[in-house]
């Protein structure tokens, strides 16, 4: 099992309604809430880039060596766009991960699903130039990416849902204010920082 921490663009979240308490009230309906410092709103998942770059080097059968899928996805973090904070609406707690895990679905503003939509193309992009063929096929087979659908479902994960199997139920609106997109454990990959 690879140690490298999993490699995704997220914005963090930086507050949940008018204070703490509102984010503990999910309490009620989630069990093992998660710290409210570390919830993020999931951009694109890349994965641990070791296994991201070994994906690539057996899709394209060694044409595309380990060292250049990994030098390659590094320059391309780098550059990717930053998106800026923003605000966004929760009223509806949600399964994902197969029902293991609570989610709150996030209403965005438009632009965070036009900065997503970007980040899927650039991904395209990134494989295109490290020499994958169908990239679409590549994107949804791939193990360190770990595509489940090809749909985007923007989401804050929270904890745990109190009864697996209980799907998506109501809960009172929460204003969620998200800071500047970033490149979640770049600082611990090799190569430049921004």
């Amino acid at each position: 099992m690879n140690t490298i921490p999993r490699i995704t663009v997220e914005a963090p979240v930086l507050s949940v309604g008018s204070g703490p308490s509102d984010y503990e009230g999910l309490g009620r309906h989630v069990r093992a809430l998660r710290r409210q410092r570390g919830l993020h709103l999931t951009l694109l998942h890349v994965g641990v880039l070791d296994d991201f770059a070994r994906d690539v080097s057996e899709w394209t059968k060694g044409i595309t060596t380990v060292a250049a899928a990994t030098s390659g996805t590094l320059a391309w973090l780098d550059g990717l766009p930053v998106l800026d904070g923003f605000s966004g609406t929760a009223a509806r707690l949600i399964p994902l991960g197969g029902g293991n895990v609570s989610g709150l679905a996030m209403d965005v503003p438009e632009q965070v699903h036009e900065y997503q939509v970007s980040l899927v193309r650039a991904l395209h992009e990134l494989l295109d130039m490290l020499l994958v063929d169908t990239v679409d096929d590549f994107i949804l087979s791939s193990r360190a990416l770990g595509f489940r659908s090809p749909h985007w479902t923007p989401h804050v994960a929270v904890g745990s849902p109190k009864m697996r199997g209980s799907g998506a139920w109501d809960i009172e609106p929460l204003e969620i204010q998200f800071g500047q997109s970033r490149i979640r454990n770049r600082h611990l990959l090799p190569g430049p920082v921004q």
